[in-house]
């Protein structure tokens, strides 16, 4: 009865108080609330529960595989990297050295035909000095005389080899992977070496007796004279403009009563000795291995 006579108030409250929400009975709230908390602790049941099968060996052996192929393919693209820098460095040395032995070419050349005109100027002066008059010298003597007597330097072929010894002292000739360039670059390095001890064996004769007896016998103000007809040139060319033009410039040996014509011609068929000696011996040899290095790097690199 008291259980029925609440229900009957609560509803009069219900009736007489319409905006009032309803009440609940704590029964009906509680299978309110339930059902979340049931959802929520099926999902947490799901997902605690869900199976995950062990990986075959198959599975683990295709993994490796892949990660085995991206390594070695990693690898191999660095590597075929690396071998084309080092491929574009060899071409870019191989060239560099090619154009410094091209030109040294072009100058040997021309020196070697100076030289043979001075070994020839040699001649004419032993021959002149021999049984010629020497106070009415003629217009050929002073070229000559000044060719041998005076120009050591404008007579000299100087190798050069800058590239090479730059790529010997940085270790860059390990680039070049053919053994025939290998050993040329060794052989030349020696006829380089070989021309310039000649080279100073001569201007150690031309510093003495030479100079001494230039500076005794020798009358400077012809060389002075000539420079005069062309200030902007170089003595060889303007000693072969002289022989060529009709231009006379007088001079005289000087102190020519100590002269002695043997003394002279003995000193100058010695020096004419050792420019033929450098010529066919060291300066050939050094020529045939720069010829024989310029064909090999034209052949392997495709050089023109």
């Amino acid at each position: 009865m008291a259980e029925e006579i609440m229900i009957n108030e609560s509803n009069e409250q219900q009736l007489n108080n319409p905006s009032t929400e309803p009440i609940v009975p704590a029964a009906e709230t509680s299978e309110i609330i339930n059902p979340t908390s049931e959802i929520k602790d099926m999902e947490v049941h799901h997902h605690a529960h869900a199976a995950h099968g062990k990986k075959s060996w198959k599975t683990y052996f295709w993994e490796f595989l892949m990660l085995f192929l991206a390594v070695f393919c990693g690898f191999l693209a660095e590597y075929q990297l690396e071998h084309k820098i080092e491929r574009d460095r060899e071409k870019e040395y191989a060239k560099a050295l090619y154009d410094e032995f091209y030109a040294d070419s072009i100058v040997f050349a021309n020196k070697i035909s100076g030289r043979l005109g001075k070994e020839k100027d040699c001649d004419y002066l032993v021959s002149y000095i021999r049984d010629s008059s020497l106070t009415n010298l003629p217009r050929d003597f002073y070229p000559a005389y000044t060719v041998v007597m005076y120009l050591i330097t404008s007579y000299t072929f100087e190798p050069k080899d800058g590239i090479l010894n730059q790529l010997k002292g940085s270790g860059s000739l390990r680039y070049f992977k053919s053994a025939s360039l290998q050993k040329l670059f060794g052989e030349i390095a020696v006829y380089i070496n070989n021309v310039r001890d000649r080279n100073d064996q001569e201007y150690q004769f031309f510093a003495s007796p030479i100079k001494q007896f230039s500076l005794k016998h020798y009358d400077f103000n012809w060389m002075n004279e000539l420079r005069k007809t062309d200030e902007t040139g170089y003595n060889m060319a303007l000693i072969a403009r002289y022989r060529t033009g009709n231009t006379n410039i007088k001079a005289d040996i000087l102190n020519l009563a100590s002269f002695d014509r043997s003394e002279a011609i003995n000193m100058i068929l010695f020096y004419k000795q050792m420019l033929v000696s450098t010529r066919t011996l060291a300066m050939k040899d050094y020529m045939t291995a720069n010829q024989k290095l310029l064909q090999e790097l034209r052949k392997e690199y495709h050089l023109e």
